[in-house]
């Protein structure tokens, strides 16, 4: 059987229980080198076949994992954050699906739960949003173009940008084409949840120049928003004066 495993973000401990689990009893492992932290794969159990699928295509990697079935062991396709946000699993799951090769999906925690945890951050707040867009910029993956970034921004709804950290001149450019402005507060989060995280937080308008001086052009998160500013509503939920379905409002 496949196992396609949520790393994490980086820190070893942020893998779940059962994502750990299957990796100290998997058979083989194929994890995504250029992105997981290898100190992960100190979980596996010795005499586990580890193949780092930086250095492989699409072909090799199914090779691997129907090879592993055909000889009745157990793999793990160990995938960076959580593998359903740009995970490229599904062409991987409806290959295995042809070939009758059983798989599952054990979720992660995505680098988006570790950089607010890193920026001490809500992306939902009151009366400030209630919406997070998870998005990137377009790059040698294009972008539908009703996604276009300037569309997104026009919301002006709280927005993380994966896989845009090396495009952040332009990132700016088509924030404020949107309904961010200059003065938005804004963040980027490096390597969230790895011993080497760091945290620049600015605003919009100066996006490019803060990732430029910091030498970040990759393995980072990009946060928008006044979720990152000072003002918002307290919730209903705690409110004293608000009635809920466990207690009566005074």
């Amino acid at each position: 059987m496949v196992h396609f495993v949520g790393a994490g973000s980086g820190a070893p401990d942020l893998i779940t229980l059962r994502g750990m689990r299957l990796l100290q009893q998997a058979d083989v492992v194929i994890y995504a080198g250029s992105l997981v932290n290898p100190a992960l794969l100190e979980y596996c159990k010795e005499g586990t076949k580890i193949h780092d699928s930086a250095r492989m295509h699409l072909e090799e990697v199914l090779t691997v994992m129907e090879e592993a079935e055909a000889a009745g062991r157990d793999t793990v396709r160990l995938h960076t954050g959580d593998p359903s946000i740009y995970g490229a699993i599904r062409e991987q799951m409806d290959i295995l699906r042809q070939k009758g090769i059983a798989f599952d999906i054990c979720p992660g925690v995505s680098s988006m739960s570790a950089a607010a945890a890193a920026l001490e951050a809500e992306y939902t707040l009151p009366e400030v949003s209630q919406t997070v867009i998870i998005s990137r910029i377009a790059g040698r993956t294009p972008v539908p173009d009703k996604e276009a970034l300037p569309k997104l921004a026009g919301i002006g709804a709280t927005l993380i940008l994966f896989l845009s950290a090396g495009k952040t001149a332009e990132v700016q450019k088509e924030l404020l084409q949107g309904a961010y402005r200059e003065e938005t507060p804004c963040a980027i989060v490096y390597k969230a949840s790895w011993p080497q995280q760091r945290v620049l937080r600015g605003h919009v308008g100066e996006l490019a120049r803060m990732a430029e001086e910091n030498g970040i052009r990759e393995t980072a998160l990009i946060i928008v928003g006044d979720i990152l500013g000072d003002d918002y509503a307290l919730s209903k939920l705690y409110d004293q004066h608000f009635t809920t379905g466990y207690r009566k409002g005074s």
